[in-house]
């Protein structure tokens, strides 16, 4: 039966509800809304689908220690379809979507083609084909899929600060639930947007993945962190979100949040976006600073769209495909993570795209073209029209970036 729950994680003088019911083939879904939420979130899924049974196992690469995911199964998944036919719009006019409301602010549902599906021990475990060298087990977890709104043609940064707020609600409210879950050793909130980026939905939306062993960059961190504890007595984090503060490198700063380049930026244009005060992971945040990571992050992606022009087509605006990516602490390792949001684009110009050639794709040994303090610049002219005249309720909007103090 659905379920409606008020949460007290809205801002000052208003409520997240979250709507939980299920879709025709038992996969959940939830409905997220600021304030009551309207009385078709209870309205049932009338796809006649059968329940989905994927597998995958997770692989154990012996020369690097990185697990690799295996799912066969999602060669099936929906690819580029017409948008008359998306699947994550709402179901109107008689065209039945993954979304059976008629319309929504935010919905998450579990991918229809996960990587990673099943709770632990409800897959057989593989026995290894070589003693211990090549290991394997199944490929339990979790993906979802998170709606930003209901607009097809829309794009996150399209979003008003207070739906932008909502998705971070539910990407807080997926953390905690799904941290929770036995086996989960990460939780990992990404938002592809670009079909250079490899993106076959077109719709607004994000995914949610809740994986059963820490991510080869998160463990380089980690091990990194350890190594700068050991030789300093201090936090890398903080060591590095403070001289990147004082760089040439900020491209904007709020009094809660710094978005600035990377001194060794893999991408032509990459921005890391920290709390100025560390924390894990989203469910740590407090009130002010995610009042304020709407108006930062809406004002980040403005720029990342503003960044390239056709001048042989009129000055026409070029979007930047980008991955935005949550990094947050693993299971066990909340004392040195720093929770963080990266945000790069593989176009460099209007008419030219980042490959991962020989360098990158053969060794991992990134070349970017562009360097990081010209890239830094560019995003700082690159900021967005100013909105209307501020009230008083926006004195808090984040300033440009250049040397901080």
């Amino acid at each position: 039966m659905p379920a409606t729950v008020t949460d007290a994680a809205g801002p000052a003088g208003t409520t997240t509800t979250r709507t939980v019911t299920e879709l025709a083939d038992g996969r959940e879904l939830i409905y997220y809304d600021r304030g009551a939420p309207p009385a078709d979130r209870t309205v049932a899924d009338r796809r006649p689908l059968d329940a989905a049974e994927p597998s995958s196992e997770v692989r154990l690469d012996p020369l690097t220690g990185a697990w690799v995911t295996v799912a066969a199964h999602r060669q099936a998944r929906t690819y580029h379809p017409p948008a008359d036919e998306c699947p994550l719009c709402p179901s109107r006019d008689g065209r039945l979507s993954e979304i059976p409301a008629a319309d929504y602010q935010v919905a998450v549902f579990e991918n229809r083609f996960p990587s990673l599906a099943g709770e632990p021990g409800t897959h057989p475990v593989v026995p290894s084909a070589d003693g211990q060298l090549l290991s394997r087990r199944p490929g339990v977890g979790r993906c979802e899929v998170v709606c930003f709104t209901a607009d097809h043609d829309a794009s996150f940064a399209d979003l008003d600060e207070d739906r932008a707020r909502l998705v971070l609600d539910a990407w807080t409210d997926r953390t905690a639930a799904l941290s929770a879950r036995p086996g989960v050793q990460q939780v990992y909130c990404f938002e592809n947007r670009g079909t250079e980026i490899g993106v076959t939905l077109a719709h607004p939306h994000g995914q949610i993945y809740a994986l059963p062993f820490t991510t080869p960059r998160t463990a380089r961190m980690l091990d990194q962190a350890a190594r700068h504890r050991a030789a300093t007595g201090r936090n890398l984090f903080e060591d590095l979100l403070a001289a990147e503060r004082t760089s040439s490198r900020v491209v904007l700063t709020g009094e809660h949040w710094t978005a600035f380049v990377p001194f060794a930026a893999r991408w032509p244009y990459e921005v890391h976006l920290h709390p100025n005060r560390r924390v894990p992971d989203l469910t740590r945040l407090h009130e002010a600073e995610r009042a304020e990571f709407a108006r930062v992050y809406l004002d980040l992606l403005r720029r990342f769209d503003n960044l390239f022009t056709d001048p042989a087509d009129g000055g026409r605006r070029v979007r930047a495909p980008y991955i935005a990516a949550w990094h947050q602490a693993p299971a066990g390792q909340e004392a040195e993570f720093a929770l963080h949001l990266e945000l790069f684009t593989v176009r460099r110009t209007a008419d030219k795209l980042k490959y991962l050639a020989g360098t990158e794709s053969g060794m991992e040994a990134f070349m970017n073209d562009v360097a990081p303090e010209d890239a830094a610049r560019r995003l700082r002219e690159a900021a967005p029209a100013p909105a209307a005249a501020p009230t008083a309720a926006d004195t808090a909007t984040p300033t440009d970036g250049g040397p901080q103090g």
